[in-house]
């Protein structure tokens, strides 16, 4: 009789089902957050080019900060579903607890960072005065507030963990309609309010953060009965932290690493034009519709396949492993057509006025379609560096990450812009993503013969 009621769910409901149960409240969520990404960018770009200029140009910092939240988050999320599917509840809990104690001292950093060096971040790229000052007033605001952002994330990762992503989607939401809502107000002054321009959507951003995080923080305490938290379990402890990161810190290198990609592709930009970096901001921002939806559907896989490593049930792995590459390259199929087929109106977003949006079409439009060549494929990499890391082998994500983006994308970018002009450089992203591919599928076959092969179990191979 216990054991079905103490049994959670990632250990016997049907996998598709079970997939989409936890999948589709986190996809919602990423949609939420993609809205989120994209709203600060289309306001600001009615400001000048230079305002849209400096929303782009942070987001170097912006994405360590979230490689750093994100990337210990998913050291958490798959050392606490793993000792859930052990039944350790000990370990479980201390877990939690030492993940809250790095998330705040993380929090704590870049708060350091974003009040005395912003400015400094934008000296070294550019010399446009205003430029220089809008992102230093967005930057300090961001970094200097970043609490909000480590701590929302520590509590979606510590909800889908036992899996209760329609909290995580909560969570998101209650940031993100914050956010929508305050960016016009703040940014043109609406209502009373004073006009802060691209403060504004500073301030908009870490409010709907803050908010989203104590909402997160409630939800954990009161709602999420697997994971007991006590002011106890916040003493540091060296197992558990060690193994937060065997996973976390290569996740936080990886996705560290996009912001070198992107701070290198605006230098190679910026040798064109400014305005081809206002495109690669803008792509950042539109592709993000398309790949959130991927990243909340491991996000639901991620625990799934962690509880069943520990809980030694090699058949539901790959079943669930299976579904989602399936799932992922139909959703980034679907992105590759509406790239393809409606650039124009997506760019058109970000408009500004006179001669700068004839150059944003100009440069944005064959650039959106080129890059999007790499969708087609890329659903399966993104897939199996998330299957790296809830096994515990996020080194693995690390070095496709680290082979994609600085050893193949970055070169190949800079050759193609001495060899024929602006208009190549895009190419490299497919480059890129093919060899990505390759290393991931070599991989995947790997694991699955040293770690789920053995478990035995049913004949099935991914």
């Amino acid at each position: 009789m216990e054991q079905p009621r103490t049994e959670n769910k990632m250990g016997v409901m049907p996998e598709n089902k079970l997939l989409l149960n936890m999948a589709v409240p986190m996809i919602v969520s990423m949609l939420i957050q993609a809205c989120y990404n994209v709203v600060d960018s289309y306001f600001v770009s009615k400001l000048s080019e230079d305002a849209l200029n400096a929303v782009s140009l942070a987001f170097p910092v912006q994405n360590l900060m979230i490689a750093v939240a994100v990337g210990t988050g998913v050291g958490i999320n798959a050392l606490l579903s793993r000792s859930l599917g052990q039944k350790d509840q000990e370990r479980a809990n201390r877990t939690a607890m030492n993940g809250i104690l790095l998330e705040v001292a993380s929090g704590l950093v870049f708060m350091l960072l974003g009040l005395t060096c912003a400015r400094l971040f934008y000296t070294v790229q550019t010399d446009i005065p205003r430029l220089v000052k809008y992102g230093t007033d967005y930057l300090t605001i961001i970094c200097g507030a970043s609490m909000g952002i480590f701590l929302s994330v520590t509590c979606e990762r510590l909800v889908q963990a036992t899996g209760r992503t329609v909290y995580a989607m909560v969570i998101q939401g209650v940031g993100s309609v914050i956010n929508l809502v305050l960016d016009p107000i703040l940014i043109f002054g609406l209502f009373g309010m004073p006009r802060m321009e691209v403060a504004g959507a500073a301030v908009a951003t870490v409010a709907g953060q803050i908010v989203g995080g104590l909402v997160g923080l409630y939800l954990s305490l009161t709602h999420n009965p697997e994971i007991q938290m006590s002011w106890k379990g916040l003493k540091p402890s060296r197992d558990i932290i060690g193994g937060i990161y065997s996973v976390g810190l290569p996740s936080i290198i990886m996705q560290s690493i996009g912001s070198v990609m992107v701070f290198g592709m605006n230098q190679i930009l910026l040798a064109f034009t400014s305005t081809a970096t206002a495109v690669f901001g803008i792509y950042f921002k539109l592709q993000s519709f398309i790949f959130m939806p991927v990243f909340g559907l491991n996000n639901g896989m991620v625990p799934i396949v962690a509880y069943n490593y520990g809980a030694q049930k090699p058949e539901r792995i790959i079943k669930t492993v299976k579904l989602a590459v399936t799932y992922a390259v139909g959703i980034m199929v679907v992105g590759f057509a509406l790239f393809q087929l409606f650039p124009d109106v997506f760019l058109s977003l970000f408009e500004a006025e006179g001669e700068e949006a004839g150059d944003l079409l100009t440069i944005g439009v064959p650039a959106l379609r080129i890059i999007s060549y790499h969708f087609l494929v890329a659903g399966i990499s993104v897939v199996s560096m998330s299957v790296f890391q809830a096994l515990g082998h996020g080194l693995l994500s690390l070095i496709v990450s680290v082979i994609r983006q600085l050893v193949v994308l970055l070169p190949v970018a800079f050759v193609l812009s001495r060899l024929g002009g602006l208009h190549t450089v895009w190419w490299a992203f497919p480059c890129a993503e093919i060899f990505a591919v390759s290393l991931c599928c070599l991989f995947l076959y790997r694991v699955y013969q040293k770690e789920i092969a053995p478990m035995g179990g049913p004949s099935n191979s991914l």
